[in-house]
């Protein structure tokens, strides 16, 4: 009768185990402190790393970003949301807004549209 529990404990933990792996797997390799954009989803392709705002994507991700993730730090009066500007020089819409932590490996309506980006205190 103890081998069910104790069946059931190890079963449980094992396919924990697992989700655990699956979603570091799936995590964007983003240093922490940065903003990170890439050209193809699930954060593949060409990858630029920003600390701080960048006004006017150069090269080759201008309209080109396709997945992003957000590893800024929070604390008290640090801007750690960053918004993502359909135009150069911070013009045209926000095509996204991302909370400190959170990762978007593909968004339709944003795909290939970011040219410069800030950081803020919220969205």
């Amino acid at each position: 009768m103890k081998r069910i529990p104790a069946l059931l404990t190890a079963t449980l933990l094992s396919a924990g185990a697992v989700l655990a792996t699956s979603a570091a797997a799936g995590a964007a390799d983003c240093r922490t402190g940065y903003f990170c954009v890439w050209t193809d989803a699930n954060f593949e392709g060409m990858k630029i790393e920003h600390s701080g705002d960048d006004h006017w994507w150069e090269g080759d991700m201008s309209n080109q970003d396709s997945s992003w993730a957000n590893h800024g730090v929070s604390g008290p009066g640090v801007p750690d949301h960053v918004k993502i500007y359909d135009g150069r020089q911070l013009t045209g819409a926000v095509t996204l807004c991302l909370a400190p932590g959170q990762e978007v490996a593909y968004n339709g309506d944003a795909n290939d549209r970011g040219s410069s980006h800030t950081w803020e205190m919220g969205c």
